[in-house]
């Protein structure tokens, strides 16, 4: 394989993040493969002309069917609202097309598990955007847990929130909608549970409880009338982990100066590390007989940091993470990559993200395994 052709799907701002990171994939890494921006979609023929031209795809499309058919296409890269992901994801492997999915998987465990039968099927590689785990702090972290730095890992206390949500004149939006896999666990969440299921591992079950805070929003922005809300505004959970440690977690869209607060504290018997994705190029370390934290920069040292910057402290950004999972993904299609956040995994997660629906809902710990 000397090129590879990209159809992105979607311009929204995942699509602007996922054409920005295939453009700039090329600039900072030596891949061994050329990128070809083949083909853009959005049910929006204007809008689909407009981007594909901006953002350098040589062809634009309205039907996104006719994309996945396009054979210059070798990757679909799927950014639209979650209740497409499904069908778009079953077509594009259909036609044995690498497929690369915004998160959540899919709108329903059913789903999901569908589309992680069909991309085993397909024998292709399948990719899905959980780009927080592409930051090299997060592996940093990744490595002090697995190499026993930081002892036996007793606990872990996660939180996403963001305040997007927080005035209740907010308008209604698809987020809104329990069929298309809206609410703060799914939104926000899953993010979250992605993460500790990658720094801590299997979480074995779940005890839950969730809230709609805000039970009416208007229909659109100034308007008098609204629409019931069905989702969640906020959920919180308790974790226990197949490995004995046991975990807090805690997601809203409505709390107050939160911009993009995915954070979590790890402790062991050894020490405890912490990060806040709103400080995104550091983490609090504290080793046993410490006084108190120490901060760790972002620096060369750690891999991919520098591809974008030789000195440390100078910091990287939500797009160049998105970058990172873009050259995780192509060194993958290449045979080269590492072991990423695929639909197997993804279908794990919307699992989790499962249990916790259930248990918030019947009030009781829920075995992860039995859902």
């Amino acid at each position: 394989m000397r090129e590879l052709g990209i159809g992105l799907i979607g311009t929204g701002f995942m699509g602007r993040a996922h054409a920005l990171a295939f453009r700039h994939v090329s600039a900072v890494f030596e891949l061994p493969v050329t990128l070809r921006l083949a083909a853009l979609a959005d049910a929006d023929p204007q809008r689909a002309n407009q981007c594909a031209r901006a953002w350098g795809f040589e062809t634009a499309h309205s039907d996104w069917q006719r994309l996945i058919d396009d054979p210059a296409v070798n990757v679909v890269a799927i950014t639209t609202p979650n209740h497409l992901h499904f069908p778009m994801a079953m077509a594009a492997l259909a036609a044995g097309k690498a497929v690369y999915c915004e998160k959540p998987l899919a709108v329903t465990l059913e789903e999901a598990e569908q589309m992680n039968q069909a991309a085993k099927a397909a024998g292709v590689v399948t990719r899905v955007g959980y780009n927080y785990q592409h930051n090299p702090m997060i592996e940093w972290a990744r490595q002090m847990i697995s190499s026993g730095e930081l002892g036996q890992i007793i606990s872990f206390e996660g939180e996403f929130s963001e305040d997007f949500m927080a005035d209740a004149a907010s308008p209604w939006a698809w987020r809104c909608e329990p069929q298309h896999g809206g609410g703060a666990l799914g939104d926000l969440g899953s993010h979250l549970l992605a993460m500790a299921r990658y720094l801590v591992g299997d979480v074995q079950a779940v005890c839950a409880d969730s809230q709609t805070v805000h039970r009416q929003r208007p229909a659109v922005s100034g308007s008098k009338e609204s629409k019931a809300i069905l989702v969640d505004d906020h959920t919180q959970a308790l974790l226990r982990f197949a490995n004995g440690a046991r975990g807090t977690f805690s997601t809203s869209w409505l709390k107050h100066g939160y911009k993009n607060h995915l954070s979590f504290e790890i402790s062991g018997t050894l020490g405890t590390v912490s990060f806040d994705q709103e400080r995104l190029n550091e983490l609090r370390l504290c080793r046993a007989g410490q006084s108190g934290f120490q901060r760790l920069l972002a620096g060369p040292a750690l891999p991919g940091y520098a591809a974008f910057s030789p000195a440390p402290g100078h910091q990287l950004g939500y797009n160049e993470l998105k970058t990172l999972e873009v050259h995780e993904l192509i060194m993958a299609l290449t045979g080269q990559g590492r072991a990423g956040t695929d639909f197997a995994e993804a279908a794990a997660v919307e699992r989790l993200a499962t249990a916790i629906r259930v248990a918030a809902r019947e009030q009781r710990w829920v075995e992860v395994g039995q859902v």
